[in-house]
């Protein structure tokens, strides 16, 4: 059975996971048309190899190797398709690098995005997760994401409704894993509208004397305000935020409350409450300590670091302690944001 071309085998991914731990594929390919992406799928079909897709390896824990074919799609392109009284509709192709792309909309004079800037990773990523920061997720600016079906081989675009997005989660994480997203299109707004709710974003704002933000002055803020908090992944190995904030109903609110009277927690439009998972493991005593190369950073406690030398196994042992002293002191169960590969 031949080999389609964009495919090689045996491949380093040490330098492809944000992490830095060391991992091999036996087979990898980067297609950068559709065509090389779905031949190389389906010759990973008729050889009966497991796929897995890696965007910008910014959300991705290799504690084992990969057995089939890791595809990277390096789908390139952005463009305005289209203007209407109340969006500029944006198309950004799946290979495209998110940060680039949140600025490059800003320059354009499209805001929307500014929330989200400096978060890594490449932008088909991000409707998988329902990327979000500082008071504003991904799925308020997505209007339709463009698949390719790897089951009946069909391009097809799904609408924002058939995402089913929820917090870090959508549909490409359950049913749609047969899903490989190819472009996503945006809906950005003309009557643009500050957000800068977020306490640490606020403040950065307020150090600048900024009281009537611009989507610019926002994105430099978002900037400042994480550069300062987390570790630069080329310095310091890490996958962002470890583990996702809890959501929990309003007596299990009110009984961390009365234990902890400082509790960190954002209400929630259905009447329950989002815990800062950051505050709870800082207040277990978690930040800044190690297990080996792995280890909590010292200026956020949701961050997990490669301290040198460490491997993926490390880090999920740091992670699963603090998941079970959490739940231990608390009664909240700690969930992982990024993919585990065990």
């Amino acid at each position: 059975m031949s080999i389609p071309a964009p495919i090689r085998a045996d491949a380093d991914l040490s330098t492809l996971n944000t992490l830095g731990v060391p991992a091999r594929a036996a087979w990898f390919a980067e297609p950068t048309n559709l065509d090389a992406l779905a031949d190389s799928l389906a010759w990973a079909d008729r050889a009966s190899l497991p796929v897995l897709l890696l965007g910008g390896g910014s959300n991705i824990v290799f504690a084992a190797d990969w057995p089939g074919l890791v595809l990277r799609p390096a789908l390139a392109g952005r463009e305005l398709i289209g203007t209407d009284k109340d969006f500029f509709h944006v198309r950004v192709a799946a290979g495209e690098n998110w940060h680039e792309t949140v600025r490059w909309t800003l320059e354009q004079g499209w805001p929307g995005l500014e929330n989200l800037a400096l978060i890594p990773g490449v932008v088909g990523a991000g409707p998988i997760q329902n990327i979000g920061a500082y008071g504003l997720e991904l799925a308020d600016r997505i209007e339709a994401v463009e698949v390719f079906d790897r089951d009946s081989g069909e391009v097809r675009s799904l609408t924002h409704s058939e995402c089913r997005f929820a917090y870090r989660d959508s549909v490409f994480k359950h049913e749609g894993r047969g899903l490989v997203v190819l472009s996503v299109t945006l809906a950005l707004p003309r009557a643009w509208q500050p957000n800068a709710r977020y306490r640490d974003l606020a403040e950065a704002l307020d150090q600048k004397g900024i009281t009537d933000p611009s989507a610019l002055d926002i994105f430099a803020a978002v900037v400042e305000v994480r550069q300062r908090k987390l570790p630069d992944p080329a310095r310091t190995g890490n996958v962002g935020s470890f583990f996702k904030n809890p959501i929990v109903d309003e007596p299990a609110y009110a009984a961390l409350k009365a234990n902890e009277p400082d509790l960190v927690a954002y209400p929630q439009p259905d009447g329950r409450f989002k815990l800062a998972a950051g505050w709870l493991i800082d207040r277990a005593g978690w930040k800044g300590r190690k297990m080996g190369a792995a280890g909590v950073h010292a200026n956020q406690a949701l961050v997990l670091v490669n301290l040198g030398g460490a491997r993926g196994a490390e880090i999920l042992a740091l992670a699963r302690s603090i998941q079970a002293d959490i739940e231990t002191r608390y009664g909240i169960t700690l969930e992982t944001e990024p993919i585990l590969i065990e």
